[in-house]
């Protein structure tokens, strides 16, 4: 078991180089030294070696004393919903979200579904692991198997409003995940008005993909998605990651549309339900949707990028919403977490409501402001490029949320590290194309130098 697993918000190596099963039996027996529940969920995604790092885990538990519900394959979003709805104090599920087939890990939360990262727990966790640390108990554990597909589906379709939808024609790229599993089973279950065209929709941890990774945003990938709804005469398209819980959509045309924009799109709409509510998003593109939020009555909160930041910053200020440019969407109704179904469907009833395509909602952000999705640099000295880069432009308003931002009235950007990477990870807008190509380019030949 490397020390380099234990991420900011979870658990992520490659097997079994970095990760193998005792090293999940252990970083369990640490878990439970931490949280010490008496009921756990465990459950996986698709990845192949999930079933053994997944038993590894159970019987971690068992041995020490710990009842397990094994909920088997899922998504990441169920195995939320089953430690939020189950009677359990907890739960882990093998996962490495949209990583290469030879990565394994593990997310954790405590009840009620509350999230554990570096902050809340998981440093804990790493130094009684690497320590080594063991759990004596004198019963075993009961293990129960419960299949919870048609609970989930149940309550998210009790999320939404069925008898607003649409006769549509939908693309679907699970990237071999299981939320075409899901997605299927909802339909069927609420007799939805919906026809789903397929690519790469079975669950396989190989991940036979052009772009060799589970990941929307692989050129080869979203290449794929944009080519299904074009060819299937679609009225849009939906792309997950591996484990689900990033959810891209494609309009009509085939435009690949940016988390940012959805992030507004849904903000909107959270506001129709919840009128004056407070809504978070990240700092690396704001504008669209601080905007958005501000002319329908509500109030835009700016808060670190990041699952369990995110979360908790939710729970703190009763926020209706919170979206990430990264395509992680959070409902108080999803228990303050990010689900990636939910805002599909969110979607499709205001398609239905406004009866408009897909590109007609879209079209007004688009026309206004100019992104450069995230560009990553690799670097040697992070701190030293950030500081140089603040200096540069000192003549902007500056903030330091997370990594630098600096504003101008026509263009901003931001600036900021990965949590578990050497790269900086770039950001810009403008409200025209030209101005943001130009400013673009301008930081990247800094970064890069």
């Amino acid at each position: 078991m490397a020390e380099s697993i234990f991420k900011a918000y979870d658990i992520r190596g490659i097997y079994p180089d970095q990760l193998d099963e005792e090293g999940v039996y252990q970083i369990i027996q640490a878990y439970i030294k931490v949280v010490k529940p008496k009921k756990v969920v465990v459950s996986r995604d698709v990845r192949e070696h999930g079933p053994q790092l997944q038993q590894a885990a159970i019987r971690s538990f068992i041995e020490a004393g710990v009842d397990v519900v094994d909920a088997g394959l899922v998504s990441t979003d169920m195995f939320y919903w089953a430690v939020a709805n189950l009677p359990v104090e907890g739960g882990v599920t093998l996962s490495a979200s949209h990583n290469a087939r030879e990565w394994n890990g593990l997310n954790m939360a405590r009840q009620g579904a509350e999230p554990i990262s570096k902050e809340s727990g998981l440093d804990e966790i790493k130094n009684l692991a690497l320590a080594g640390c063991r759990v004596e108990s004198d019963r075993k554990g009961m293990i129960k198997e419960q299949d919870i597909l048609d609970d989930y589906c149940r309550w998210l379709l009790s999320l939404i409003d069925v008898g607003k939808l649409t006769p549509l024609t939908l693309a679907v790229n699970p990237n071999h995940g299981y939320q075409g599993i899901v997605l299927e089973r909802i339909i069927e279950l609420g007799k939805l008005p919906i026809k789903v065209k397929k690519i790469y929709f079975e669950p396989d941890g190989t991940f036979p993909l052009p772009g060799g990774h589970p990941n929307p945003l692989i050129p080869e990938n979203r290449h794929a998605s944009v080519e299904l709804v074009q060819t299937s005469a679609a009225n849009l398209g939906v792309s997950w990651d591996a484990d689900g819980d990033r959810c891209f959509l494609i309009d009509e045309t085939g435009r690949f549309l940016e988390g940012y924009f959805t992030t507004a799109v849904l903000a909107v709409e959270q506001l129709k339900k919840h009128p004056g509510g407070k809504v978070i998003i990240d700092p690396r593109l704001i504008w669209a949707s601080t905007q958005a939020i501000l002319a329908n009555g509500g109030l835009p909160i700016i808060s670190r990028a990041g699952m369990t930041i995110i979360a908790k910053r939710m729970q703190a200020e009763g926020a209706i919403f919170a979206g990430e440019m990264s395509a992680h969407y959070y409902f108080p109704e999803t228990y303050n977490r990010d689900n990636g179904m939910l805002p599909l469907f969110r979607i499709l009833e205001l398609m239905a409501s406004s009866r408009k395509k897909l590109s007609e909602i879209y079209d007004p952000y688009l026309a206004k402001y100019f992104v450069s999705g995230e560009i990553n640099s690799t670097v040697t000295d992070i701190q030293m490029i950030l500081k140089s880069i603040e200096t540069k432009y000192v003549g902007g308003k500056v903030e330091h949320i997370d990594g630098v931002s600096v504003e101008y009235p026509d263009w901003r950007f931001n600036l900021r590290s990965s949590n578990t990477e050497p790269l900086l990870r770039l950001n810009v807008e403008a409200n025209s194309k030209k101005v943001m190509e130009q400013k673009r380019d301008e930081l990247l030949a800094i970064i890069r130098a």
